[in-house]
């Protein structure tokens, strides 16, 4: 296209001389060169779109000449005759340059991981990155994403079985569809081959979590996490792990500000819980107790301001952290409950388990539980109007946990009464 002819000069364009404000020497059609103080030379173009008036950037005086802003301002109005705003297209088309850019299955999945990090919970975020840059990245990381199929997918998933690792290589395997999804999304990609693996990869074998559920051994191992003679700051986690049956990775992220120990609650933000919810846990007067026995060691201080007091359950090497994932597990070692046997999170199992033989409803205990639920008018139904009987399940458990610790022989059971 040959630019049209306008009314600057070349000559006129170097003879401009800065003044105290910006200067505007026109062309014709909307179109001007704006000389600023500082001798910069910027060129603008002047258009209405949708009757608003508007300007658009076409360059920097010398690098862009006058006749190439004369093209660009011809190209920028065959834009707006077809209707569409100059503006407009050129930031889509800036955006589509960086899309075009990024083309390898690593950016893109970076790019994806971002998008879900206000999604996901931290913990959940973490495995996912985990998953892709070390087990993914190495091997896949490098290649153009439009360009990979499922012989490569596959390979870089078999090398996680070869570890032993099949629930990983599950776990991941969608991880990587749900990258390509993204990818086809954003019109990088065509195809998702991950769809090809279908029976592809070893089945998982799943198994149980290992809990203790039997009233009698339940007394045992009540028993055996009161004799603890370990860490205090474990002992206490270990001591409220079954009063509050709570996942634990939440235990042990519990912080002093989400505790209200007057009204007795416990409520721990969306951001930390699983299913992305605010999470209210009632705590029995067992579980204030020990909190309260606690707070002196790990809780605010006034006489002490500079005492780093955010977490419960402090990590023992920084203070900063809270406790190792491992701490609980490794204190039911050390008081010789195997993995087959015991694990943090089978208190959860051992809480549901004996709740719903106890006679508690069901719809209350998965509340308490935090486990999703599928229909969002019944939960928001739910949320409301289980949290009496749910401050009433958790007292009358602590009382029932105490009575198994005292004497399993006397077990008087706390079975919930059908309301009228």
């Amino acid at each position: 296209m040959v630019a049209s002819v306008g009314s600057l000069t070349a000559v006129a364009i170097r003879n401009a001389k800065p003044g105290e404000k910006p200067k505007r020497l026109f062309d014709g059609a909307g179109m001007y060169l704006e000389v600023m103080p500082n001798g910069s030379r910027y060129w603008r173009l002047k258009y209405r779109y949708a009757g608003k008036e508007k300007r658009l950037a076409l360059g920097v005086f010398p690098e862009v000449t006058l006749a190439d802003a004369r093209g660009l301002r011809d190209s920028a109005r065959e834009v707006l005759r077809a209707g569409l705003d100059p503006g407009a297209e050129k930031k889509a088309t800036k955006v589509r340059a960086v899309l075009n850019a990024a083309t390898t299955f690593e950016a893109i999945a970076l790019e994806w991981l971002e998008t879900q990090r206000a999604k996901l919970a931290a913990s959940t975020f973490e495995k996912a990155q985990w998953m892709l840059v070390d087990n993914v990245f190495p091997w896949m990381g490098a290649l153009p994403i439009a360009k990979i199929e499922a012989p490569e997918v596959l390979a870089t998933l078999r090398r996680i079985e070869s570890r032993g690792a099949n629930e990983t290589a599950h776990r991941t395997r969608e991880r990587i569809a749900q990258v390509f999804r993204y990818a086809i999304a954003t019109g990088r990609a065509k195809h998702n081959p991950v769809g090809d693996l279908r029976g592809a990869l070893s089945p998982v074998v799943r198994t149980s979590r290992a809990a203790i559920t039997d009233p009698a051994k339940v007394g045992d191992l009540l028993r055996a996490i009161d004799g603890y003679t370990g860490q205090f700051v474990t002992c206490c986690a270990l001591r409220l792990a079954p009063l509050l049956f709570v996942r634990p990775g939440e235990l042990r992220k519990m912080e002093w500000a989400e505790l209200d120990l007057d009204a007795a609650e416990w409520r721990i933000p969306a951001a930390k819980m699983k299913m992305r919810e605010e999470h209210i846990v009632p705590l029995a007067p067992q579980a204030v107790a020990i909190l309260r026995d606690l707070e002196p060691l790990t809780g605010p201080d006034p006489r002490r301001p500079t005492r780093l007091a955010r977490y419960a359950f402090p990590s023992l090497r920084s203070g900063t952290e809270p406790m190792s994932e491992n701490t609980v597990n490794a204190a039911l070692r050390r008081l010789g409950f195997d993995k087959v046997t015991m694990t943090g999170h089978g208190f959860r199992a051992l809480a549901s388990t004996r709740l719903n033989e106890l006679g508690w409803a069901p719809d209350v205990i998965e509340r308490q539980l935090a486990h999703a639920e599928r229909n969002s008018v019944r939960a928001a139904y739910n949320r409301a109007q289980y949290m009496k009987e749910r401050r009433q399940m958790m007292g009358a458990w602590a009382d029932y946990l105490y009575m198994l610790k005292s004497d399993t022989n006397k077990v008087i059971p706390i079975r919930r009464k059908a309301s009228g």
